[in-house]
């Protein structure tokens, strides 16, 4: 069996090449993916882009028809950190759809990843921090409606608190948050959600792995779940531009195994998502993304 991966070309759109978010990481995952064996050249994998009628279970119906329309406020735009373009915003289109077909996926195989998504900042009424939509909230929200499932979690792993999915699940049972970051990293002003596990600056691999057994411990407690959806943002690399956090490659991959043997080992399925990973050198942030599909791989 091989590891659904969704994908499309459309998750890249045009910045300026000074821009600080590395878009051009997800071009260069495709073509690490593709060299690895990870990526079916299949339109079956390739998702349409989210319409607004999907997009509004998950956020503020006026928020959605500014967003699809062009029509966001400079400062709502500033917020967001991206150019209000028509390429950005049917990326984040795809990107929510990409989500909500990996879990479909993820249903009848196990395990599926998204090459994209975990756009974590975006609340209900307005994006943030690099997320126009939340590709989580989308996706939860949208198989709810379908009655496909009704009780989640999500495990957070990006080094920026997912204050958006927060604030988007607060006082939902169904939906129980996890959330790994660095203390003193964006968002400045955090959301609390159902469990979230704030680390000091310049936490490494060991401290890593030990606080995140404990968190899924915690949060398992919780469970059963019809599903997982996993942040595996690479933003906690040592080396990451906009991380304060200190894992190495090892530690990510380390992470990323122990994430899918604990779903593994209690038979719920679960989605990977790609979160964040910033540098100078977008070829290096692709492979320290591809981490996260091989291990899926291996956990199939």
């Amino acid at each position: 069996m091989k590891l659904p991966v969704i994908h499309h070309p459309e998750y890249q759109a045009s910045l300026k090449p000074t821009h600080r978010f590395p878009m051009s990481k997800y071009g260069y995952l495709r073509a690490c993916l593709a060299s690895r064996g990870l990526l079916a050249d299949d339109p079956v994998f390739s998702p349409k882009p989210a319409g607004a009628e999907i997009l509004k279970k998950a956020h503020d119906p006026d928020y959605v028809a500014r967003a699809l329309s062009g029509a966001l406020t400079d400062q709502e735009v500033r917020r967001i950190g991206l150019p209000q373009t028509q390429q950005v915003i049917r990326r984040a289109c795809f990107a929510a759809a990409g989500s909500l077909m990996a879990a479909r996926y993820a249903f009848k195989t196990g395990i599926a990843c998204n090459a994209a998504g975990g756009s974590h900042h975006a609340a209900y009424g307005h994006g943030a921090g690099y997320c126009v939509f939340n590709d989580v909230a989308v996706a939860i929200r949208g198989l709810q409606a379908e009655h496909a499932a009704q009780r989640f979690l999500i495990v957070d792993c990006d080094v920026h608190q997912g204050d958006g999915t927060a604030a988007i699940f607060k006082g939902d049972a169904a939906v129980v948050t996890l959330s790994l970051h660095a203390e003193k990293n964006f968002p400045f002003r955090k959301v609390a959600g159902d469990l979230d596990i704030a680390l000091a600056d310049g936490t490494g691999d060991d401290a890593y792995l030990s606080v995140l057994h404990r968190g899924l411990s915690q949060a398992g407690a919780a469970g059963p779940f019809d599903l997982i959806f996993y942040n595996a943002g690479v933003d906690v690399h040592a080396d990451d531009r906009l991380g304060r956090l200190a894992l190495s490659d090892d530690g990510i991959r380390a992470r990323d195994a122990a994430v899918f043997r604990w779903a593994q080992a209690r038979r719920e399925p679960i989605v990977g998502v790609l979160g964040g990973g910033y540098g100078p050198d977008p070829v290096v942030i692709a492979e320290r993304h591809a981490i996260l599909f091989e291990e899926a791989a291996r956990y199939l």
